[in-house]
């Protein structure tokens, strides 16, 4: 295998984005197509597509049949996959790629997918977005048992997975390895023969299959992914589902137990794009339609209605459409502020909205403005939003968030803060309003979050989302974590599986 890791433009320390600390940091965008002569520049359009879902890194890996080519760094797309040169070194009519951003294992180019190994059936090429939540017992197991771990990432368990397994055939491998894993996952993996989709039989992370000719189709997060290089949409990747393309086609199966589907919620509020698609629904028209519901549940009297941008945008228009109040660019975002090597100073994170968000005097000054954000995380974005709202010349100021109090952390590939700082976990509403130091502060229930995406109330039986940063409520075990509170003794042989 050829490997080009190139050196990053900038070689300061990297350090996190400072104006995004009080936001969810999305988690990773993969990318796959097969039978392309050009497969390799359309990966990258389709990271280029797909940089919101991870910002830290990004990684490609093609095959032309007889050998694997990789390429990878830190930073950004455009900043590393922009010439030609790049783009020959990664020869092959089959390529997938990564964005990343580190939820397991931390940062660093040892972490940089897509994984790949030399396994004993030929090269293989494993590109992960989400979280497993028993990846370190089997990584201590695999550990014990002499595997040799390259990075800290929870995704190079599955190349060790596959690896290990017993059975003969590299697919059979694959699932068997998918089937010892816990968690959400969707990946995409790459043979010298094969591009293989799977997702993870809740469907907690999103994938997408489409087609480009008509021996040409492509898995990847999000549906703007494909938009981008003129693909068709055909449809979700199923929960549970495994599709495997080839030169005999498209062959798709399931291989574990059938499970209600419970995909993650938050796709709906912030993290995929507003001009994707999810299970066929209009992300941007979800998110008005949370507006709406939010309006209807949290009406007050204001002059203005001003989106916190850019994720509270459409759901003000939303609010704005069901209120009748004039929706207003009250907040305007520089979109050229980049990542930041500057020192994270408390000056400097003081200054840091307003490089990233500026108050329009013009439209705010002696108003009552309602800002409508998509959630609330530490609290310290909102602090100084509302201030500098009041300090433009608001005459009040009051928040409304278009999902329920965030309350719990996620472990299925999200990287959120601890429970502890978490502010909704911590304070009640009414602490928080001053906290914030809004005039008034209100989330939209988890019902209407609910009305609005699926047309139904939230089944608290058995709900139709993983809604567990709402209300810690965890679809799957967290064998990891609940190992950290209550160890108990697991057999290799019940984690690993017998000889096949």
């Amino acid at each position: 295998m050829t490997d080009r890791n190139s050196t990053p433009l900038k070689l300061e320390p990297f350090v996190p984005h400072l104006f995004e600390e009080d936001k969810f940091h999305d988690e990773c965008g993969v990318f796959g197509i097969c039978n392309h002569p050009e497969s390799t520049a359309l990966t990258v359009l389709g990271l280029h597509a797909l940089q919101h879902r991870g910002q830290e890194a990004a990684g490609v890996v093609s095959c032309d049949k007889k050998q694997f080519h990789s390429h990878k760094s830190l930073g950004h797309v455009a900043d590393n996959f922009n010439s030609q040169p790049v783009i020959e070194s990664l020869p092959g009519d089959s390529t997938i790629g990564h964005v990343r951003y580190s939820t397991a294992g931390g940062a660093g180019m040892r972490n940089i997918q897509p994984m790949f190994a030399d396994l004993s059936g030929g090269g293989f090429a494993v590109a992960h977005n989400g979280n497993l939540t028993n990846a370190r017992l089997l990584r201590q197991l695999l550990v014990s048992k002499g595997s040799i771990f390259q990075s800290t990432s929870d995704s190079e368990v599955i190349i060790h997975l596959v690896a290990t397994s017993t059975y003969q055939k590299l697919k059979d491998r694959f699932i068997d390895a998918l089937r010892r894993i816990e968690g959400g996952f969707a990946i995409v993996a790459l043979s010298d023969k094969s591009l293989i989709g799977a997702r993870d039989p809740l469907g907690i992370r999103p994938l997408v299959l489409g087609k480009l000719s008509d021996n040409s189709y492509i898995f990847a997060s999000e549906t703007c992914a494909l938009d981008i290089i003129g693909a068709e949409y055909i449809r979700d990747v199923e929960p549970g589902e495994l599709i495997t393309i080839n030169d005999d086609g498209i062959h798709s199966m399931k291989p574990f137990p059938p499970q209600k589907p419970r995909p993650c919620i938050f796709e709906h509020v912030y993290f995929s794009r507003p001009d994707s698609l999810t299970q066929g629904k209009s992300i941007y028209k979800v998110r008005k339609n949370i507006g709406i519901e939010l309006a209807k549940e949290c009406k007050i009297k204001a002059d203005l209605v001003v989106p916190v941008p850019d994720s509270g945008t459409p759901a003000a228009i939303g609010y704005a459409q069901e209120t009748g109040i004039p929706f207003e660019l009250g907040i305007i975002r520089n979109h050229y502020v980049g990542r930041t090597f500057i020192e994270p100073s408390d000056q400097i994170r003081h200054l840091g909205v307003k490089l990233k968000h500026n108050a329009n005097r013009g439209e705010l000054e002696g108003k009552i403005v309602i800002l409508v954000d998509d959630s609330i995380v530490r609290g310290t974005t909102s602090i100084k939003i509302v201030d500098m709202v009041r300090q433009a010349g608001a005459k009040e100021v009051h928040m409304r968030i278009a999902s329920p109090p965030t309350t719990d952390p996620c472990y299925y590939g999200v990287d959120t803060p601890e429970k502890d700082k978490l502010l909704a976990s911590r304070m009640s509403i009414e602490e928080m309003t001053k906290y914030i130091g809004a005039d008034s502060l209100e989330f939209i229930s988890i019902d209407g979050l609910y009305r609005a995406v699926c047309d139904a109330d939230r089944d608290s039986d058995s709900p139709q989302y993983c809604d567990a940063c709402f209300t810690g409520e965890y679809p799957t075990t967290l064998t990891d974590k609940e190992q950290d509170t209550a160890p108990t003794q697991i057999s290799f042989l019940n984690v690993i599986g017998p000889k096949s």
